[in-house]
Protein backbone atom coordinates (compact mmCIF):
# COMPACT_ATOMS: atom_id res chain seq x y z
CA UNK A 1 0.00 0.00 0.00
CA UNK A 2 1.61 3.54 -1.17
CA UNK A 3 0.63 6.79 0.33
CA UNK A 4 1.66 10.33 1.03
CA UNK A 5 0.10 10.56 4.45
CA UNK A 6 -1.07 8.47 7.15
CA UNK A 7 -2.67 8.78 10.83
CA UNK A 8 -0.57 8.99 13.08
CA UNK A 9 2.16 10.21 11.59
CA UNK A 10 1.22 12.71 9.04
CA UNK A 11 -2.27 14.31 8.63
CA UNK A 12 -3.85 16.81 5.80
CA UNK A 13 -7.34 15.28 6.10
CA UNK A 14 -9.48 12.25 5.69
CA UNK A 15 -7.18 10.31 3.50
CA UNK A 16 -4.91 9.59 6.44
CA UNK A 17 -7.44 8.56 8.91
CA UNK A 18 -8.11 6.03 6.17
CA UNK A 19 -4.80 4.69 5.43
CA UNK A 20 -4.30 4.60 8.85
CA UNK A 21 -7.18 2.62 9.71
CA UNK A 22 -7.93 0.25 7.23
CA UNK A 23 -4.30 -1.72 7.49
CA UNK A 24 -5.38 -2.45 10.68
CA UNK A 25 -9.04 -3.73 9.53
CA UNK A 26 -7.57 -5.49 6.96
CA UNK A 27 -5.57 -7.74 9.73
CA UNK A 28 -8.29 -8.73 11.38
CA UNK A 29 -9.27 -10.53 7.94
CA UNK A 30 -6.06 -12.27 8.16
CA UNK A 31 -4.21 -9.78 5.04
CA UNK A 32 -0.50 -8.95 5.81
CA UNK A 33 -0.01 -5.17 4.59
CA UNK A 34 3.24 -3.09 4.03
CA UNK A 35 2.21 0.53 3.85
CA UNK A 36 5.61 2.97 2.13
CA UNK A 37 5.31 6.54 2.64
CA UNK A 38 7.15 9.61 3.02
CA UNK A 39 9.08 10.01 6.27
CA UNK A 40 8.24 13.97 6.73
CA UNK A 41 10.38 16.01 8.81
CA UNK A 42 7.91 15.54 11.78
CA UNK A 43 8.03 11.83 11.46
CA UNK A 44 9.55 9.60 13.73
CA UNK A 45 10.52 5.71 13.79
CA UNK A 46 12.11 4.83 16.84
CA UNK A 47 12.76 1.20 16.50
CA UNK A 48 12.79 1.03 12.52
CA UNK A 49 15.28 -1.05 10.66
CA UNK A 50 17.28 1.31 8.32
CA UNK A 51 18.23 -0.03 4.84
CA UNK A 52 19.71 2.65 3.06
CA UNK A 53 19.15 2.49 -1.23
CA UNK A 54 19.92 4.57 -4.68
CA UNK A 55 16.86 5.02 -6.87
CA UNK A 56 17.56 6.36 -10.49
CA UNK A 57 14.52 8.57 -11.49
CA UNK A 58 15.20 9.93 -15.06
CA UNK A 59 18.88 11.01 -15.24
CA UNK A 60 18.67 11.31 -11.63
CA UNK A 61 20.47 8.82 -8.84
CA UNK A 62 19.31 9.75 -5.88
CA UNK A 63 20.14 8.07 -2.21
CA UNK A 64 17.11 7.01 0.33
CA UNK A 65 16.68 5.19 3.24
CA UNK A 66 14.17 2.65 4.15
CA UNK A 67 13.17 2.47 7.51
CA UNK A 68 11.23 -0.43 8.29
CA UNK A 69 8.60 -0.37 11.24
CA UNK A 70 7.14 -3.63 12.41
CA UNK A 71 3.98 -2.50 14.03
CA UNK A 72 2.29 -6.41 14.30
CA UNK A 73 3.53 -9.77 12.97
CA UNK A 74 0.91 -9.12 9.69
CA UNK A 75 1.80 -5.09 9.15
CA UNK A 76 4.42 -2.88 8.96
CA UNK A 77 4.91 0.45 7.73
CA UNK A 78 8.16 1.46 6.08
CA UNK A 79 8.76 5.22 5.91
CA UNK A 80 11.12 6.63 2.50
CA UNK A 81 13.64 9.02 3.82
CA UNK A 82 14.93 11.61 1.23
CA UNK A 83 15.56 14.59 2.86
CA UNK A 84 15.53 17.02 0.24
CA UNK A 85 12.28 15.64 -1.42
CA UNK A 86 9.84 15.19 2.00
CA UNK A 87 11.93 17.07 5.22
CA UNK A 88 10.11 20.14 4.40
CA UNK A 89 7.66 22.38 6.62
CA UNK A 90 4.88 20.97 4.64
CA UNK A 91 3.49 18.00 3.27
CA UNK A 92 2.16 19.55 -0.19
CA UNK A 93 3.45 22.84 -0.05
CA UNK A 94 3.16 26.22 2.37
CA UNK A 95 1.63 29.58 2.54
CA UNK A 96 -1.39 28.14 0.53
CA UNK A 97 0.57 27.02 -2.32
CA UNK A 98 1.68 23.86 -4.18
CA UNK A 99 5.76 22.50 -4.11
CA UNK A 100 6.42 23.44 -7.50
CA UNK A 101 8.37 20.13 -7.29
CA UNK A 102 5.42 17.36 -6.59
CA UNK A 103 5.45 15.50 -9.39
CA UNK A 104 9.05 14.94 -8.54
CA UNK A 105 9.10 14.14 -4.54
CA UNK A 106 5.93 11.76 -5.05
CA UNK A 107 7.52 9.91 -7.74
CA UNK A 108 10.30 9.24 -5.78
CA UNK A 109 7.73 7.73 -3.69
CA UNK A 110 6.53 5.51 -6.23
CA UNK A 111 9.99 4.44 -7.45
CA UNK A 112 10.84 3.97 -3.42
CA UNK A 113 7.80 1.52 -3.06
CA UNK A 114 8.03 -0.37 -6.26
CA UNK A 115 11.91 -1.39 -5.74
CA UNK A 116 11.04 -1.93 -1.52
CA UNK A 117 8.88 -4.39 -3.16
CA UNK A 118 10.69 -5.89 -5.69
CA UNK A 119 14.04 -6.45 -3.17
CA UNK A 120 11.68 -7.09 -0.43
CA UNK A 121 12.42 -11.07 1.70
CA UNK A 122 8.59 -10.61 2.12
CA UNK A 123 6.34 -13.79 0.56
CA UNK A 124 4.98 -13.19 -2.63
CA UNK A 125 2.75 -9.49 -3.21
CA UNK A 126 -0.71 -10.05 -4.03
CA UNK A 127 -1.90 -6.59 -4.56
CA UNK A 128 -0.49 -3.29 -4.85
CA UNK A 129 -2.66 -0.45 -3.61
CA UNK A 130 -2.30 3.07 -4.37
CA UNK A 131 -3.99 6.41 -3.06
CA UNK A 132 -4.86 9.54 -4.41
CA UNK A 133 -2.74 11.29 -7.50
CA UNK A 134 0.43 11.05 -5.18
CA UNK A 135 0.67 7.42 -5.54
CA UNK A 136 -0.48 7.05 -8.74
CA UNK A 137 2.83 7.20 -10.60
CA UNK A 138 3.82 3.95 -8.75
CA UNK A 139 0.64 2.15 -11.04
CA UNK A 140 1.59 4.30 -14.25
CA UNK A 141 5.10 2.93 -13.85
CA UNK A 142 4.65 -0.61 -13.40
CA UNK A 143 1.86 -0.24 -16.33
CA UNK A 144 4.76 0.98 -18.52
CA UNK A 145 8.11 -0.68 -17.31
CA UNK A 146 9.31 -3.87 -16.80
CA UNK A 147 11.79 -3.16 -13.94
CA UNK A 148 9.85 -4.75 -11.03
CA UNK A 149 9.03 -8.13 -12.85
CA UNK A 150 8.39 -9.42 -9.00
CA UNK A 151 5.42 -7.27 -9.54
CA UNK A 152 4.16 -8.09 -13.08
CA UNK A 153 1.21 -10.36 -11.69
CA UNK A 154 0.09 -8.22 -8.67
CA UNK A 155 -3.06 -7.07 -8.64
CA UNK A 156 -3.17 -2.89 -9.68
CA UNK A 157 -5.71 -0.95 -7.10
CA UNK A 158 -6.33 2.70 -6.73
CA UNK A 159 -8.13 4.77 -4.78
CA UNK A 160 -9.77 8.31 -5.27
CA UNK A 161 -10.15 9.83 -2.26
CA UNK A 162 -11.27 13.32 -3.93
CA UNK A 163 -10.99 13.85 -7.65
CA UNK A 164 -11.02 17.45 -7.74
CA UNK A 165 -7.09 16.59 -6.57
CA UNK A 166 -5.34 15.00 -10.01
CA UNK A 167 -1.77 16.02 -9.80
CA UNK A 168 -1.82 17.52 -13.46
CA UNK A 169 1.43 19.07 -14.42
CA UNK A 170 3.37 20.31 -17.86
CA UNK A 171 4.45 17.71 -20.34
CA UNK A 172 8.03 17.95 -19.72
CA UNK A 173 7.21 15.99 -16.44
CA UNK A 174 7.39 13.35 -18.18
CA UNK A 175 11.08 12.65 -19.40
CA UNK A 176 12.18 15.07 -16.24
CA UNK A 177 10.94 12.16 -14.20
CA UNK A 178 12.51 9.06 -16.63
CA UNK A 179 9.04 8.05 -17.22
CA UNK A 180 8.18 6.24 -20.98
CA UNK A 181 6.04 8.26 -23.47
CA UNK A 182 3.82 5.73 -23.11
CA UNK A 183 2.24 7.17 -19.96
CA UNK A 184 1.57 10.30 -22.06
CA UNK A 185 -0.98 8.72 -24.36
CA UNK A 186 -4.69 9.66 -24.01
CA UNK A 187 -5.66 5.76 -23.07
CA UNK A 188 -2.65 6.52 -20.03
CA UNK A 189 -2.06 10.35 -18.72
CA UNK A 190 -2.28 12.83 -20.76
CA UNK A 191 -4.59 15.73 -20.01
CA UNK A 192 -5.43 18.27 -22.34
CA UNK A 193 -1.81 18.79 -23.21
CA UNK A 194 -0.59 18.22 -19.96
CA UNK A 195 0.32 14.96 -17.59
CA UNK A 196 -2.26 13.89 -14.94
CA UNK A 197 -0.56 11.63 -12.32
CA UNK A 198 -4.32 10.11 -11.43
CA UNK A 199 -5.50 9.98 -14.50
CA UNK A 200 -2.50 7.73 -15.60
CA UNK A 201 -2.87 5.76 -12.26
CA UNK A 202 -6.25 5.06 -12.95
CA UNK A 203 -5.75 3.66 -16.54
CA UNK A 204 -2.68 1.44 -15.18
CA UNK A 205 -5.13 -0.16 -12.55
CA UNK A 206 -7.22 -3.54 -12.57
CA UNK A 207 -9.73 -1.65 -10.47
CA UNK A 208 -10.59 1.82 -8.78
CA UNK A 209 -12.44 2.78 -5.99
CA UNK A 210 -13.63 5.92 -4.46
CA UNK A 211 -15.05 6.10 -0.88
CA UNK A 212 -18.52 6.00 -1.11
CA UNK A 213 -20.79 4.35 -3.36
CA UNK A 214 -23.09 7.79 -4.17
CA UNK A 215 -19.34 9.41 -4.70
CA UNK A 216 -18.74 6.48 -7.40
CA UNK A 217 -22.04 6.96 -9.36
CA UNK A 218 -21.67 10.86 -9.06
CA UNK A 219 -18.28 11.12 -10.50
CA UNK A 220 -19.59 9.67 -13.76
CA UNK A 221 -21.22 12.38 -14.35
CA UNK A 222 -20.06 15.69 -15.88
CA UNK A 223 -21.07 17.52 -12.89
CA UNK A 224 -18.84 15.98 -10.68
CA UNK A 225 -16.55 13.84 -12.85
CA UNK A 226 -14.05 17.21 -13.25
CA UNK A 227 -13.02 16.10 -16.86
CA UNK A 228 -12.30 12.39 -15.91
CA UNK A 229 -15.69 10.75 -15.98
CA UNK A 230 -15.54 9.10 -19.85
CA UNK A 231 -12.07 7.72 -18.31
CA UNK A 232 -13.81 6.22 -14.95
CA UNK A 233 -16.89 5.27 -17.12
CA UNK A 234 -14.47 3.16 -19.44
CA UNK A 235 -13.55 1.28 -16.34
CA UNK A 236 -17.06 -0.08 -15.87
CA UNK A 237 -17.40 -3.01 -13.30
CA UNK A 238 -14.22 -2.05 -12.07
CA UNK A 239 -15.18 0.95 -10.50
CA UNK A 240 -16.72 0.77 -7.30
CA UNK A 241 -17.15 3.21 -4.43
CA UNK A 242 -16.52 1.42 -0.94
CA UNK A 243 -17.66 3.90 2.15
CA UNK A 244 -15.39 4.52 4.76
CA UNK A 245 -15.55 3.53 8.25
CA UNK A 246 -14.04 5.35 11.06
CA UNK A 247 -11.57 4.36 14.09
CA UNK A 248 -14.07 3.36 16.46
CA UNK A 249 -11.34 3.39 19.37
CA UNK A 250 -10.04 6.63 19.25
CA UNK A 251 -13.62 8.28 18.27
CA UNK A 252 -15.44 7.08 21.20
CA UNK A 253 -17.44 8.84 23.74
CA UNK A 254 -17.60 6.36 26.26
CA UNK A 255 -14.05 6.10 26.36
CA UNK A 256 -12.83 9.36 24.56
CA UNK A 257 -9.80 10.83 26.88
CA UNK A 258 -10.55 14.46 25.46
CA UNK A 259 -13.63 14.26 27.27
CA UNK A 260 -14.54 15.57 30.72
CA UNK A 261 -17.26 13.16 30.91
CA UNK A 262 -18.13 9.95 29.11
CA UNK A 263 -21.40 8.85 27.79
CA UNK A 264 -23.19 6.20 25.66
CA UNK A 265 -26.23 5.47 23.70
CA UNK A 266 -27.90 3.85 26.67
CA UNK A 267 -26.29 7.10 28.77
CA UNK A 268 -26.22 10.36 27.95
CA UNK A 269 -25.94 12.21 30.74
CA UNK A 270 -21.91 13.26 30.20
CA UNK A 271 -23.02 14.88 26.84
CA UNK A 272 -24.63 17.70 28.72
CA UNK A 273 -21.39 17.78 30.83
CA UNK A 274 -19.58 18.09 27.85
CA UNK A 275 -21.78 20.86 26.32
CA UNK A 276 -21.80 23.14 29.10
CA UNK A 277 -17.88 22.58 29.19
CA UNK A 278 -17.17 23.19 25.32
CA UNK A 279 -19.29 26.53 25.99
CA UNK A 280 -17.45 27.75 28.93
CA UNK A 281 -13.92 26.61 27.03
CA UNK A 282 -15.04 28.88 24.84
CA UNK A 283 -16.09 31.63 26.15
CA UNK A 284 -19.81 31.34 25.66
CA UNK A 285 -22.58 31.73 28.21
CA UNK A 286 -23.05 28.19 29.62
CA UNK A 287 -26.23 28.77 31.98
CA UNK A 288 -28.94 27.17 32.31
CA UNK A 289 -30.52 29.07 29.47
CA UNK A 290 -27.60 28.84 27.29
CA UNK A 291 -27.87 24.63 27.52
CA UNK A 292 -31.41 24.70 26.76
CA UNK A 293 -30.49 26.14 23.61
CA UNK A 294 -29.35 23.80 20.91
CA UNK A 295 -25.59 24.03 20.19
CA UNK A 296 -24.65 23.69 16.66
CA UNK A 297 -20.98 22.94 15.43
CA UNK A 298 -18.91 22.83 12.70
CA UNK A 299 -15.31 21.39 12.41
CA UNK A 300 -14.31 21.69 8.87
CA UNK A 301 -11.62 22.91 6.22
CA UNK A 302 -13.18 26.39 5.50
CA UNK A 303 -13.30 26.09 1.13
CA UNK A 304 -15.92 26.31 -1.42
CA UNK A 305 -16.15 22.48 -1.16
CA UNK A 306 -17.36 22.99 2.49
CA UNK A 307 -20.59 25.00 1.94
CA UNK A 308 -19.01 27.93 3.59
CA UNK A 309 -20.89 29.96 1.15
CA UNK A 310 -24.19 29.10 1.91
CA UNK A 311 -23.28 29.07 5.45
CA UNK A 312 -22.25 33.16 5.35
CA UNK A 313 -25.20 33.69 3.15
CA UNK A 314 -27.30 32.49 5.18
CA UNK A 315 -25.75 34.05 8.66
CA UNK A 316 -28.32 36.44 9.59
CA UNK A 317 -31.21 33.81 9.00
CA UNK A 318 -29.32 31.50 11.34
CA UNK A 319 -28.41 33.87 13.63
CA UNK A 320 -32.38 35.01 14.09
CA UNK A 321 -33.10 30.94 14.98
CA UNK A 322 -32.43 30.01 18.93
CA UNK A 323 -29.58 28.75 18.37
CA UNK A 324 -25.42 28.94 19.47
CA UNK A 325 -22.90 28.55 16.85
CA UNK A 326 -19.05 26.89 16.98
CA UNK A 327 -17.11 27.10 13.91
CA UNK A 328 -13.43 25.56 13.96
CA UNK A 329 -10.87 25.21 10.65
CA UNK A 330 -8.54 27.01 8.84
CA UNK A 331 -8.70 27.84 5.07
CA UNK A 332 -9.55 30.30 2.58
CA UNK A 333 -8.85 33.87 4.21
CA UNK A 334 -12.32 35.23 3.57
CA UNK A 335 -14.15 32.31 5.33
CA UNK A 336 -11.61 32.83 8.11
CA UNK A 337 -12.78 36.38 7.99
CA UNK A 338 -16.00 35.90 8.18
CA UNK A 339 -16.44 33.59 10.68
CA UNK A 340 -14.31 36.02 13.02
CA UNK A 341 -16.50 39.06 12.15
CA UNK A 342 -19.44 36.52 13.08
CA UNK A 343 -17.96 35.85 16.70
CA UNK A 344 -17.32 39.66 17.36
CA UNK A 345 -20.89 40.75 16.24
CA UNK A 346 -22.05 38.19 18.08
CA UNK A 347 -19.84 37.05 21.23
CA UNK A 348 -22.91 35.46 23.38
CA UNK A 349 -24.14 33.23 20.56
CA UNK A 350 -21.04 32.78 17.89
CA UNK A 351 -17.45 31.23 18.96
CA UNK A 352 -15.12 30.97 15.73
CA UNK A 353 -10.96 29.02 16.76
CA UNK A 354 -9.06 29.10 13.62
CA UNK A 355 -6.39 26.30 13.34
CA UNK A 356 -7.08 22.98 14.07
CA UNK A 357 -6.65 21.29 17.48
CA UNK A 358 -7.54 17.55 18.06
CA UNK A 359 -8.93 17.92 21.62
CA UNK A 360 -11.63 20.79 20.71
CA UNK A 361 -12.46 18.73 17.29
CA UNK A 362 -13.21 15.93 19.71
CA UNK A 363 -14.92 18.35 22.27
CA UNK A 364 -16.91 19.75 19.47
CA UNK A 365 -18.46 16.50 18.17
CA UNK A 366 -19.30 15.69 22.19
CA UNK A 367 -20.62 18.80 23.04
CA UNK A 368 -22.48 20.16 20.24
CA UNK A 369 -26.16 19.17 19.71
CA UNK A 370 -26.05 19.65 15.75
CA UNK A 371 -23.08 19.25 13.22
CA UNK A 372 -23.18 21.18 10.33
CA UNK A 373 -22.18 19.95 7.10
CA UNK A 374 -23.69 21.22 3.86
CA UNK A 375 -20.86 20.43 1.68
CA UNK A 376 -20.98 20.85 -2.14
CA UNK A 377 -19.42 17.76 -2.35
CA UNK A 378 -17.93 14.86 -0.18
CA UNK A 379 -16.66 12.08 -1.49
CA UNK A 380 -17.26 10.51 1.70
CA UNK A 381 -16.98 12.68 4.94
CA UNK A 382 -15.58 11.63 8.66
CA UNK A 383 -16.73 14.13 10.36
CA UNK A 384 -21.16 12.89 10.09
CA UNK A 385 -19.64 9.72 11.41
CA UNK A 386 -17.91 10.73 14.13
CA UNK A 387 -20.86 13.24 14.40
CA UNK A 388 -23.57 10.11 14.86
CA UNK A 389 -20.96 8.28 16.71
CA UNK A 390 -21.47 10.73 19.35
CA UNK A 391 -25.16 11.48 19.48
CA UNK A 392 -24.91 14.38 17.55
CA UNK A 393 -27.12 15.09 14.52
CA UNK A 394 -25.82 15.87 11.51
CA UNK A 395 -27.35 18.13 8.80
CA UNK A 396 -25.65 17.18 5.67
CA UNK A 397 -26.20 18.31 1.85
CA UNK A 398 -27.56 15.04 -0.02
CA UNK A 399 -24.18 14.69 -1.84
CA UNK A 400 -21.37 11.34 -1.77
CA UNK A 401 -20.67 9.87 1.26
CA UNK A 402 -23.24 11.96 3.54
CA UNK A 403 -26.68 11.35 1.19
CA UNK A 404 -24.92 7.37 2.04
CA UNK A 405 -24.75 7.59 5.90
CA UNK A 406 -27.33 10.54 6.79
CA UNK A 407 -31.20 9.29 6.64
CA UNK A 408 -33.26 12.35 7.06
CA UNK A 409 -35.78 12.77 9.16
CA UNK A 410 -39.33 12.39 8.47
CA UNK A 411 -42.58 11.85 10.70
CA UNK A 412 -42.33 7.81 9.59
CA UNK A 413 -38.66 7.45 8.86
CA UNK A 414 -38.14 4.76 11.74
CA UNK A 415 -33.84 4.64 10.55
CA UNK A 416 -33.53 8.70 10.55
CA UNK A 417 -30.72 9.63 12.32
CA UNK A 418 -30.09 13.44 11.10
CA UNK A 419 -31.09 15.41 7.81
CA UNK A 420 -30.53 16.54 4.85
CA UNK A 421 -30.59 19.91 2.03
CA UNK A 422 -31.28 18.53 -1.44
CA UNK A 423 -29.38 21.82 -2.51
CA UNK A 424 -26.55 24.07 -1.84
CA UNK A 425 -28.81 27.16 -1.51
CA UNK A 426 -28.26 29.29 1.44
CA UNK A 427 -32.51 29.47 1.70
CA UNK A 428 -32.26 25.48 2.06
CA UNK A 429 -29.63 25.62 4.65
CA UNK A 430 -31.94 27.95 6.84
CA UNK A 431 -35.15 25.49 6.31
CA UNK A 432 -33.28 22.21 6.99
CA UNK A 433 -31.53 24.26 10.29
CA UNK A 434 -34.81 25.58 11.42
CA UNK A 435 -36.44 22.46 11.33
CA UNK A 436 -33.70 20.52 13.31
CA UNK A 437 -34.04 23.79 16.11
CA UNK A 438 -37.75 22.77 15.93
CA UNK A 439 -37.47 19.05 16.71
CA UNK A 440 -34.25 19.65 19.27
CA UNK A 441 -37.38 20.44 21.77
CA UNK A 442 -39.06 17.33 21.44
CA UNK A 443 -37.15 15.30 23.50
CA UNK A 444 -38.69 12.01 22.80
CA UNK A 445 -37.78 12.84 18.75
CA UNK A 446 -34.29 13.73 19.49
CA UNK A 447 -33.37 11.46 21.56
CA UNK A 448 -34.45 9.01 19.05
CA UNK A 449 -32.37 10.27 16.42
CA UNK A 450 -29.23 10.49 18.64
CA UNK A 451 -29.79 7.00 19.24
CA UNK A 452 -30.37 5.95 15.94
CA UNK A 453 -27.04 6.99 14.54
CA UNK A 454 -24.89 5.95 18.13
CA UNK A 455 -26.04 2.45 17.65
CA UNK A 456 -25.19 2.09 13.99
CA UNK A 457 -22.16 0.15 13.48
CA UNK A 458 -19.13 3.31 11.83
CA UNK A 459 -16.86 1.29 11.96
CA UNK A 460 -14.24 -0.49 9.16
CA UNK A 461 -15.40 -4.09 9.43
CA UNK A 462 -17.85 -4.18 6.77
CA UNK A 463 -15.80 -1.68 4.48
CA UNK A 464 -12.44 -4.26 5.15
CA UNK A 465 -14.26 -6.60 3.84
CA UNK A 466 -15.47 -5.14 0.38
CA UNK A 467 -11.97 -4.21 0.17
CA UNK A 468 -10.81 -8.05 0.41
CA UNK A 469 -13.85 -8.58 -2.43
CA UNK A 470 -11.63 -6.15 -4.83
CA UNK A 471 -8.59 -7.64 -3.82
CA UNK A 472 -9.08 -10.91 -4.52
CA UNK A 473 -10.78 -9.73 -7.85
CA UNK A 474 -7.05 -7.77 -9.09
CA UNK A 475 -4.95 -10.58 -8.37
CA UNK A 476 -6.98 -12.67 -10.57
CA UNK A 477 -6.31 -9.66 -13.25
CA UNK A 478 -2.85 -9.32 -12.45
CA UNK A 479 -2.70 -13.42 -12.97
CA UNK A 480 -4.43 -12.99 -16.22
CA UNK A 481 -2.01 -10.57 -17.16
CA UNK A 482 1.06 -12.33 -16.04
CA UNK A 483 -0.12 -15.43 -18.23
CA UNK A 484 1.82 -15.97 -21.52
CA UNK A 485 -0.32 -15.53 -24.44
CA UNK A 486 -2.00 -18.45 -26.37
CA UNK A 487 -1.24 -19.69 -29.68
CA UNK A 488 -2.19 -17.38 -32.20
CA UNK A 489 -4.80 -18.59 -35.03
Amino acid sequence: MVASEAVPWAKTGGLADVVGALPVALEALGHHTTLVMPKYRDVRAEGAAVRPHRIRQGAVDRPIVWHILNLSPARRVVFVEAPEMFERAGIYGEGGTDYRDNATRFDVLALAALEFASLDGAPHVDVVHAHDWQASLVLARLATENRWGRLRDAGRVLTIHNLAYQGVFPRETVPALGLSWDTFRVDSGEFWGKFSCLKAGINGADYVTTVSPTYARETLTKEFGVGLEGVLQAKRDRYRGILNGIDTEVWNPATDPYLPAHFDADDLSGKAECKRALLGSLGLPRGDDAMMRPLVGMVSRLVPQKGLDSIVGASRELLELDATYVFAGTGDVKYETALRALAAAHPTRVATRIGFDERLAHMIEAGSDIFLMPSAFEPCGLNQMYSLRYGTVPIVRAVGGLHDTVQPYTARAIHANGFKALDGSSETLVRVVQQAVRLYHNPDVWRKLMRNGMTADHSWRASAREYGKVYRRARAAGADRGRPPGPSI
